[in-house]
C-alpha cells in the first residue's frame, strides 16, 4: 500500500485557529510519530494533526504530482462533479484544467500520479489513515471528556466522509448496487509493509459509513465548533442527511437535516448578504474552509476557475449556466442575480456565472465554503417528500424560498422524475429537486445527484454548451453507465497484492 500511506500528516503547530497559521508553522510528521505517547496523548494534543487534516482540505497540489491548479481539495473535487453534469457549462478548454473531467477524458490516465484518478484516491485515503490514527488513540486519549469527544467525533466523521466520497467516485450508487465492488476498507492504524485489503462491497463500504457517521454525531453532540473548518455536530449531521439520501433511506435523511437545522446557529441567508459566495463569516455557513492571504492558492484556487475578472482560467474558460436550467428561475427570484444573460463573453454559450468571486481579487483572497444551511431545508423537503408527507415538504420548501422569492408558491405533487433530467413530470419531488439544482449550482457537484436519482442527462447548443463538450455518442442517457465510475490508479494494483488489475479495476469504458 505504499501509494496510500504516505503519512501525509500535515500538522500545524502552536496555532490558536487554523485560520491563525502560516506556512511557517506547517511539519510533516515521520512515520510512527502518531502513537498515543506521542501527538495523541491528550485531546488538546491531538488537535495538531486533526488541525492538519482540515488544512489539506483546502492546500492545492500536495494530493497529486501534477495539475496542480486543478487539485486544491474538496472545492476541487465539487467543482469536478459539477462540470460533469448538464447545469454546469465549460465554454472552452481553456488551459485545460477541469475539461478532462468536463468531457469526461480521464479513467484512460489512471496509471498517472498527475490525474484524477491518482488524486482523489490519494487525498481520501490520506484522510483516512490520519483519522484511523486519532480514532485508535479513543480508549487512551487524555482530556476533559467532551473534548476528547470532540476529537474523535470529528475523526470519524473526516473517515465516513472519505469513504462516501471514495464509494460515489469509484463505484456504481448505492441502491441497485449493493454488491458491486467498491473499494478496500481500512479502520486500523497502517505502517509501511501493512497488507493492503481486497475491495470490500457497496453494502460493506456504505455500513462502515453509516456506523461512523452515527459515532460522529453522537460524540460531537454538545460539543463546540471551534473552528468553521472543523466539523461539527450540525455539520456531521448535515454529512448523515446526506449519505442517507444516497441510500434512500428517507426518515434518516429527514431526521438528520431536520436536527442539524435545530443544531446549527446558521440561518437562511438573502442573496446580498453572502454575496461572491467567499466568506465563511456568513451566517448560512456551516461548514468550510477561511483562507488567510499566505495560504491562498492563487492560481491553484476555486476562485482563479470562477471569477472571470480575474484574469486567470475563470476568463479563458468561463463557467456558465445551463440556460434552460436559468429560464426555470422565476424572474422575482434573488437568485436570477448570480448569472448574466447580458454578458458580452456569452456568445453562443450559456449565461456567464457571477455567483463565486475573489472576496479581493488583489490578494487572491476568497474562503471556501463546503456546507450551508440552506442545503439541510432542501434535503428535509426531498425527504418528507419522498415519505409521503407533502404538506410538510411545501411547507419546508415555502420556508426556504421565502427567502429568495416573495412570489414564490407551490401546489405540486408526487414523486415522479423523467429518464432523463431534461423530461419534466411536473412533481413535488421534481420541483424541490430544480431548486436544489439552482441553489448549489457549482458548489455541490451536480452528477452525484444525477448518479442517486438514476436519471440520465444529455447536452445541447440549445441550452448553451460547446460542440466539442456535447458527448455525443456517449451513453449519458442511461443511469446504469459506468461514464462517472472512476479507474482506480495503478499504484493501488502496484502496492497491493490483493488487488488484481485484470479483476478488480473499474472498466476503462464507458460500459462494462
Amino acid at each position: 500500500m505504499k501509494n496510500i500511506f504516505k503519512y501525509m500528516f500535515v500538522g500545524l503547530l502552536a496555532c490558536g485557529s487554523l485560520a491563525s497559521c502560516n506556512d511557517d508553522a506547517l511539519e510533516t510528521l515521520p512515520t510512527g510519530s502518531m502513537s498515543g505517547d506521542g501527538l495523541m496523548k491528550t485531546a488538546s494534543s491531538a488537535l495538531v494533526p486533526l488541525n492538519g487534516i482540515y488544512r489539506s482540505m483546502y492546500t492545492a497540489g500536495w494530493s497529486v504530482s501534477g495539475n496542480t491548479h486543478q487539485c486544491f481539495g474538496i472545492s476541487a473535487y465539487n467543482l469536478m462533479a459539477d462540470l460533469m453534469g448538464e447545469d454546469h457549462i465549460m465554454n472552452d478548454m481553456g488551459s485545460g484544467w477541469f475539461w478532462y473531467d468536463c468531457v469526461y477524458n480521464v479513467k484512460a490516465r489512471y496509471t498517472s500520479s498527475a490525474w484524477r484518478s491518482y488524486d482523489l484516491w490519494n487525498a481520501y485515503y490520506i484522510w483516512v489513515s490520519n483519522a484511523n490514527y486519532i480514532i485508535a488513540a479513543e480508549e487512551t486519549m487524555g482530556g476533559a471528556e467532551s473534548d476528547v469527544n470532540n476529537v474523535i467525533g470529528q475523526a470519524y466523521a473526516i473517515r465516513a466522509y472519505s469513504y462516501f466520497m471514495l464509494a460515489q467516485t469509484f463505484a456504481r450508487t448505492y441502491v441497485g448496487h449493493e454488491t458491486e465492488p467498491c473499494c478496500p476498507l481500512y479502520v486500523e492504524p497502517t505502517v509501511a509493509g501493512t497488507e493492503g485489503q481486497p475491495r470490500s462491497t457497496v453494502a460493506q463500504v456504505y455500513e462502515l459509513i453509516k456506523n461512523d457517521i452515527q459515532k460522529a454525531v453522537t460524540l460531537l453532540d454538545g460539543t463546540q465548533q471551534q473552528h468553521i473548518s472543523h466539523i461539527s455536530h450540525a455539520v456531521a449531521l448535515g454529512l448523515q442527511a446526506r449519505i442517507a439520501l444516497v441510500m434512500e433511506d428517507w426518515t434518516t435523511a429527514f431526521n438528520a437535516a431536520t436536527e442539524a437545522i435545530n443544531s446549527s446557529s446558521c440561518e437562511i441567508q438573502e442573496v446580498k448578504d453572502f454575496a461572491g459566495l467567499n466568506s465563511t463569516a456568513a451566517g448560512n455557513v456551516m461548514w468550510g474552509a477561511e483562507v488567510i492571504s499566505d495560504q491562498s492558492g492563487m492560481y491553484a484556487s476555486l476562485f482563479s476557475h470562477m471569477d472571470p475578472d480575474a484574469g486567470a482560467y475563470g476568463a479563458s474558460a468561463l463557467k456558465q449556466i445551463n440556460k434552460e436550467l436559468y429560464a426555470k428561475i422565476s424572474a422575482t427570484d434573488a437568485r436570477k442575480a448570480w448569472w448574466d444573460p447580458t454578458d458580452s463573453n456569452n456568445g453562443n454559450g450559456g449565461y456567464q456565472q457571477t455567483k463565486m468571486k475573489f472576496s479581493d481579487i488583489q490578494t487572491w483572497m476568497g474562503d471556501y465554503i463546503w456546507m450551508r444551511i440552506e442545503e439541510m431545508y432542501l434535503m428535509a423537503a426531498e425527504a418528507a417528500c419522498r415519505l409521503g408527507e407533502e404538506s410538510n415538504a411545501i411547507s419546508i420548501l415555502n420556508t426556504f424560498m421565502s427567502y429568495r422569492d416573495p412570489e414564490y408558491t407551490c401546489s405540486k405533487t408526487g414523486t415522479a422524475l423523467g429518464a432523463l433530467t431534461s423530461d419534466e413530470t411536473g412533481s413535488l419531488l421534481e420541483e424541490i429537486i430544480l431548486q436544489r439544482r439552482i441553489e448549489l449550482w457549482g458548489e455541490f457537484g451536480r452528477i452525484y445527484d444525477i448518479r442517486r436519482l438514476k436519471q440520465g442527462f444529455r447536452r445541447t447548443t440549445d441550452m448553451g454548451w460547446p460542440t466539442d463538450a456535447l458527448l455525443n455518442n456517449r451513453p449519458t442517457d442511461d443511469p446504469e453507465s459506468y461514464m462517472w465510475v472512476l479507474t482506480i490508479p495503478q499504484s493501488e494494483f502496484d502496492g497491493n497484492v490483493n488487488m488484481d488489475p485484470t479483476v478488480d479495476q473499474n472498466p476503462v469504458g464507458d460500459t462494462k
